[in-house]
C-alpha cells in the first residue's frame, strides 16, 4: 500500500485563547498524531518541560539554526524567537504520523508557503473582554507584558483571512468537538486518501 505523507495540521490563535489546551486534548485522544516541538529563546513557565512544551534555546544557537537552514519556519513574537525546525516534518513521516502544530499566524503563513496542503486552523476568543480576563487570570504577565499580548492578539485575530477554519473556543468541549471534526474530515479528503482506491485497482 502506498504510503501518504503526513498531514500537517496547524492550529493557531492569540495568547489565552486556548489553542495549546485544545492541542494538548487532540494528541491524547489520537496516539497517531505527533506534537511539533517548537524551538524558542524564551524562558521556560514554572510547568513547561524542555523536550516537551518547546526546546529551549539561548539566541546563539537559535541564530545557528536560522543560518544553517534547519527552521520550516520562525519568527519574532512578543520579544522573543520561535522557530520550527524542518527536521519535524522528517520524524512524523519517518513514524507514519499526521503532525500537529501549535504556531503564531506568522508560522502558520511560512509553513503554508512551504507546504500548501497544510490544513490550517485559527481558535478566537468569544470576546476581547474574555480574553483580557484569561490573560490576567495566568498571573504569569506583568503589567507591560499584559499590554503587549492584548495589542497582539486584536493584530493576529485581523489576520484571519489566512486560515482555512476558523472556531470560536467559549465552551472547551465545544470547542475541541470542532477541532476535532476538522482534522476527521481532513484526514478522508480526496487528495489525501485516492491512494486507498488506486491500491485496490492495483494502479
Amino acid at each position: 500500500m502506498t504510503k501518504p505523507t503526513p498531514l500537517l495540521f496547524i492550529v493557531s490563535s492569540p495568547s489565552g485563547a486556548g489553542k495549546t489546551t485544545l492541542c494538548r486534548r487532540l494528541l491524547a485522544e489520537f496516539g497517531d498524531l505527533r506534537f511539533s516541538v517548537s524551538h524558542t529563546t524564551r524562558k521556560p513557565r514554572a510547568t513547561e518541560v524542555d523536550g516537551r512544551d518547546y526546546r529551549f534555546v539561548d539566541e546563539a544557537e537559535f541564530e545557528r539554526m536560522v543560518a544553517a537552514d534547519m527552521f520550516l519556519e520562525w519568527a519574532f513574537v512578543h520579544g522573543n524567537r520561535y522557530g520550527t525546525a524542518s527536521a519535524e516534518v522528517d520524524a512524523a513521516a519517518r513514524e507514519g504520523k499526521d503532525l500537529v502544530f501549535d504556531v503564531d499566524f506568522q508560522g502558520a503563513r511560512q509553513i503554508k508557503a512551504r507546504h500548501p496542503g497544510a490544513v490550517t486552523v485559527f481558535v478566537l476568543p468569544p470576546s476581547l473582554d474574555e480574553l483580557k480576563r484569561r490573560l490576567r487570570s495566568r498571573g504569569t504577565e506583568s503589567p507591560e507584558s499584559l499590554v503587549r499580548r492584548f495589542e497582539a492578539a486584536q493584530a493576529e485575530i485581523a489576520q484571519h483571512g489566512l486560515f482555512d477554519y476558523l472556531l470560536v473556543n467559549d465552551d472547551l468541549s465545544a470547542a475541541y468537538g470542532r477541532l476535532r471534526a476538522v482534522l476527521l474530515a481532513e484526514r478522508i479528503r480526496h487528495d489525501r486518501v485516492a491512494h486507498l482506491a488506486t491500491d485496490i485497482l492495483g494502479i
